[in-house]
């Protein structure tokens, strides 16, 4: 054999091995991409996200789109090839496994806490546009989750209101750890509670909940910490003055929140807010309408201008990452709370775009 043609053979082996392991070898990686997004003002299929009824609402127009971000599961392991690949993608970045996943977390597990993360935004995005609109919303501290194996378990129910610790009314979901940790470990706490059922049946009716009882349960010992606990989670249950829906399947995380609350701002109020004008956005919000960071501000850009946005809301603490590499075409706009956000929307709709607050590379 010529030693030309058995260098290119030997080359071409040694190329084919390599390619070979790259495929065969997982590394700790995972894939970060550019999601769907979708226009809160508009539908999914046939049914509109945001449904409203006992209430009067009001035409829309344009759109107020909420971004996503696509990741590789958290039971998926990258080959090294993928993640030479992800590497070179423009539209895509490859991050440590660890980083969207810590703790182990299985894609069990992880899809759980996004679902409840989403379903809390919903909720927290209901509260924050009734609160801007100055329309009441009543609220009470009830359970959230009860800890397997703990002292609450049989005794203590996901959604029982809350209504004293030991006689002491409860005004906010802190207040039950701090009055359980009064106690030490092994001493007796009394919870007065509504049971979940009870309070359930008296939000359909439209009803304050009533039928207390008291609940006596042992504390224990908390794990690696000497102070007493019961094994639950508090957290907020509120009653809404007529029904909000937000119809959206196979989303989850807590970054829709700002998006789906001007949303339902702008369906419950005259006018159109975004003029026709097509804007998209992502960050957490709170009861009170502050608007919190997200993951990924990077990839949702790339998806909102994709899909023919010129307007992104962003984030006041994701400004600095969105503003050192925005996406060619669209204008980011810095919101810090609901009220920031409504009024660059109302700017936007106006055509008065001079004074909207801007994000700067940081």
């Amino acid at each position: 054999m010529p030693r030309r043609t058995a260098t290119m053979l030997a080359s071409t082996l040694i190329l084919i091995a390599l390619l070979c392991a790259g495929v065969l070898i997982k590394v700790p990686y995972s894939e970060m991409s550019p999601g769907p997004t979708v226009n809160t003002l508009g539908k999914v299929g046939s049914e509109p996200v945001l449904q409203i009824s006992g209430h009067k609402t009001y035409p829309t127009s344009g759109n107020l789109n909420m971004t996503t971000v696509r990741v590789t599961g958290a039971d998926y392991r990258m080959n090294l090839v993928e993640a030479v690949y992800g590497w070179l993608a423009h539209d895509g970045v490859v991050v440590p496994h660890d980083t969207l996943y810590p703790d182990g977390k299985t894609e069990q597990e992880s899809t759980q806490e996004n679902a409840e993360e989403f379903s809390q935004s919903q909720e927290s995005a209901k509260v924050a546009a009734l609160t801007e609109l100055g329309i009441p919303v009543s609220s009470r501290v009830v359970v959230s989750t009860v800890v397997k194996d703990s002292p609450a378990q049989g005794k203590l129910h996901a959604g029982d209101v809350i209504k004293q610790v030991d006689g002491t009314p409860i005004e906010q979901p802190e207040d039950v750890a701090k009055l359980v940790t009064r106690h030490d470990p092994g001493e007796k706490v009394t919870f007065t509670i509504i049971p979940a059922k009870t309070a359930q049946a008296a939000e359909k009716a439209g009803k304050e909940p009533e039928g207390s009882r008291k609940i006596v349960i042992t504390t224990a010992k908390a794990p690696k910490e000497d102070r007493a606990i019961v094994g639950i989670q508090a957290g907020t249950d509120h009653t809404f003055p007529f029904r909000i829906d937000i119809e959206l399947a196979d989303v989850g995380g807590p970054s829709a929140g700002l998006m789906f609350s001007l949303g339902l701002i702008d369906k419950l109020t005259p006018g159109e807010l975004t003029g026709g004008k097509f804007i998209a956005g992502t960050g957490t919000i709170d009861d009170k309408g502050k608007v919190g960071p997200i993951g990924g501000i990077n990839m949702k850009l790339v998806g909102a201008r994709d899909a023919g946005a010129r307007y992104f809301l962003t984030p006041d603490e994701n400004c600095g990452a969105a503003a050192s590499d925005t996406p060619s075409g669209l204008t980011l706009v810095r919101v810090k709370t609901l009220a920031d956000a409504r009024k660059s929307l109302e700017k936007i709709g106006a055509g008065d775009t001079a004074g909207l607050p801007s994000c700067s590379a940081g």
